[in-house]
Parts: C-alpha cells; structure tokens; sequence
C-alpha cells in the first residue's frame, strides 16, 4: 500500500473531492487548521508543494511562480493563502490545459483581500472540510441516514446507548483527526486548549492584518463560548466580554467575529425563510457556533466533569455538536443547515434545506424525557409552513443523545444521534 493512504480514515468529503475534482479544472478546499485538508487532498493527489513550509517557495515566487505548479496532475498547493499570488498563476494554468482535476488548493483562512478569489468563477471548485462527524470518527453506526431521510424514508428502529459520560467526553475531545493518535481524552483537551491559545496569540491578528491584544481575544472567545448555539447579539457579547474594559464593545466584538469566521473557527447558521401560512414574523438573527463544540469547552477549560455539572450548557454544545454533523451530512448531498425562528417565541434548531421542496426539521434534546414538547415544536412548526409552496417536510425529527430511534404515530421521528449517518 502507498504509504499516504496508510491509517488514513476515510471521511465523507472524498466522495465530493472526487466529483469536484472530475467536473472543475482546480478544486479549494477550505477549513479551520488541523481539520484534515491536507490529508484528505493528499489521498487523491499525484504531486504537491507545500506553500507554507517548502523553503524554495519565497524564492521560486520572486523567479517564475508557474515552475511551482509543475508535476503529475492533481497538484495539491498546500495552504496557498501563505502565497496569494499563486492563485491566478492556478487560473490561468487551468485555462491553458485540457481537461479537468488539475488542481487541488487548501487553505486555513479566507484571505482579507477577496478580489482576487473572484477571477475563480468557472474554474474552481470549493469544497469545505469540517472537522469529523461522529460517523466519521466511528461514533455513529450510520444506520439513519439522512439522505434517506431526506429521501422520504421512516427510520428504521434501531438503538443507542451513548452514557452522558462518555457524550460530555465526546464533546470535550472534538472531531479533529490529529486526536486519534493521541493517547488519552487528556491530551487532547491540552491541544484544543493550546489551539485556542495560537489563535489568541498569532492568528486572528494575521487574519484581520490588525494586531489584537490575545487576553481579549480569550475573553471574547470566552463569551463566544457561553454564548454558543444561541443568536445572542455582538452587543451582548461584547458586554458579556468586557469587564472593565470600556474599550470593548461591539465593534470590537464584530471586528473579531470577522476574524474568526476569516479562519474558520468559528461558523453561523443562518434562518431559514419559507413561506409561510400565518401572520407570525419571522426573526433573521444568525446562530453562531465554534467549527467544533471541543472548542467552546477549551475556551472555558471545561472538562467532561465541569458539563455534566451544568446540564443546560452541555444541551448547548450537544446542540452545536448535532449541528456539526448535520452540516457535514448535508453537504454530502448540496443541501445546507438553517435554524428557524419567528416572532411568537417558536424556535427550531436545524433545518435542512435540499432544494426546492425538499427539506426536513430537526429539533436536538440532549434527554428523552423532553420528546413529547419538540415533538409538539416541529409538528406546530410544520403547521405554520405554507406546504403548498415549500413543499412537505421530508422528515420532522426529534435528535437525542440515547435510546431508540423509531417512528412515532403522529408522524415525528425519534433518532439518537448515535445512529444518524449521511
């Protein structure tokens, strides 16, 4: 066997690497650090040069930046933002040679100057790599998928056990594919806190070009933390972070909000917008959650002990957590998350939207003894949607941490999460 498939663990996204890469001539693939891009391109590379690392780089972009995309096609250019000037050299060797999949770019943050991304338009493909769902990390058996869900498929009855033990250590840990070489559920935690820190220290300010002063940024991280899974405001934010410091406020917390959503770390869920049969309003307030809920544990040195003691935290990132894999699953399939909300205090937490009438309702409860009320959510929820225009809901269901996965008589789904797969 190649050595750079060796204890690889498959992930969701080489199937659409694989198609993206068969219908564009250069694939980008996007994604906080240490999420995985650069294995996961390499698994479908023939040749590659490391921006970031390579010391020929600096010098071969002052000479002819094109002797850098030399080699056997699909050329991964590792973290190409390290050289943003390589990107239109990528488009216009897509443009002079035939065929398609020539490229593969990987990138951990959005560069500030966008304009430059744009001339990409027909050329370039994005994929975005999250960190693994708990499918992926061989959590979840996978048996209700999604896609059959979406599909118009009933759940089949199946359970799981997953104690609240070992879902608050799940949380702690995160999905980041580096952890599975590690040995304990303590190391890891000591690496997202050390990962915290880096973006404290170094990364914000290079993704913003705005030198920030890394106590307020864990500060900030801090409330983002406390605030997670919820469409708290910048305002209140900002609040929540400021302390003495009159000098914070929301512009400053909107200011790094940029920034972290610039590298990937941090991710909003917007509302969704149907149609609707009532005169309820509906509210526009994005969700916001970290890439991954270890994060939010990390920002607060929280262990598996500290979440259990504070069970409506833990709902939370058991929320953002479900979330997670939601987006990971949909994308697999084009389809995007959403939350819904309107004026009468109705709140849905994830909505996946597939397209044109086709899209399913999902309320996420951390115990079984809260069904019957999300069950009664998602079904005065569905009543509210005008069907005749946004089609029937694929699915209403009910996400919980245990138990059975099973059909109930009014029509909502019950799925554990430890069983819900792509």
């Amino acid at each position: 066997m190649d050595p750079k498939h060796q204890a690889y663990r498959p992930r969701i996204a080489d199937q659409e690497l694989a198609w993206r890469l068969a219908s564009s001539g250069a694939v980008v693939i996007e994604g906080p650090r240490v999420c995985g891009k650069t294995t996961t391109a390499r698994q479908a590379a023939a040749s590659e040069v490391l921006m970031d690392a390579d010391p020929r780089v600096g010098e071969t972009m002052a000479v002819d930046p094109a002797l850098l995309l030399a080699g056997a096609s699909p050329r991964l250019v590792d973290e190409w933002q390290a050289e943003p000037a390589i990107w239109n050299y990528v488009r216009r060797a897509v443009d002079d040679r035939p065929g398609l999949g020539h490229f593969i770019l990987t990138g951990s943050a959005v560069p500030a100057d966008d304009v430059t991304r744009h001339t990409g338009a027909g050329r370039m493909s994005r994929l975005r790599l999250r960190p693994m769902s708990l499918f992926e990390l061989g959590h979840s058996t996978g048996h209700v998928s999604l896609k059959r869900l979406m599909d118009g498929s009933p759940p089949h009855s199946t359970s799981s056990e997953l104690a609240l033990e070992a879902l608050a250590e799940l949380l702690c840990v995160g999905g980041w594919p580096g952890h599975l070489r590690r040995s304990s559920s303590e190391a890891a935690m000591i690496a997202n806190e050390d990962y915290l820190a880096e973006i404290c220290r170094v990364d914000i300010s290079r993704a913003g070009g705005v030198n920030r002063d890394p106590e307020r940024v864990a500060r900030f991280l801090q409330s983002l933390a406390r605030n997670t899974a919820t469409a708290a405001t910048a305002a209140t934010m900002a609040r929540d972070a400021q302390g003495s410091d009159a000098a914070f406020n929301e512009q400053t917390a909107r200011s790094y909000l940029a920034a972290l959503e610039q590298l990937m770390v941090v991710e909003q869920q917007p509302a969704w917008a149907p149609h609707l049969r009532s005169r309820s309003r509906l509210r526009t307030s994005r969700k916001r959650h970290f890439v991954d809920p270890s994060l939010a544990a990390a920002a607060l040195g929280a262990g598996p002990e500290h979440l259990l003691r504070d069970v409506l935290w833990l709902g939370l990132l058991f929320e953002s957590m479900v979330v997670r894999d939601l987006r990971v699953y949909a994308q697999a399939m084009r389809a995007r998350v959403y939350h819904y909300r309107d004026n009468t205090g109705l709140e849905v937490d994830a909505v996946v939207d597939a397209g044109p009438g086709r899209w399913a309702a999902f309320e996420i409860k951390l115990g079984v003894g809260r069904i019957e009320d999300a069950a009664r959510t998602l079904l005065t929820f569905a009543e509210r949607v005008d069907t005749a225009r946004c089609g029937d809901p694929a699915a209403l269901a009910v996400v919980t941490s245990t138990g059975y996965g099973y059909q109930r008589p009014d029509g909502v789904a019950v799925i554990p999460v430890g069983v819900l797969g792509p």
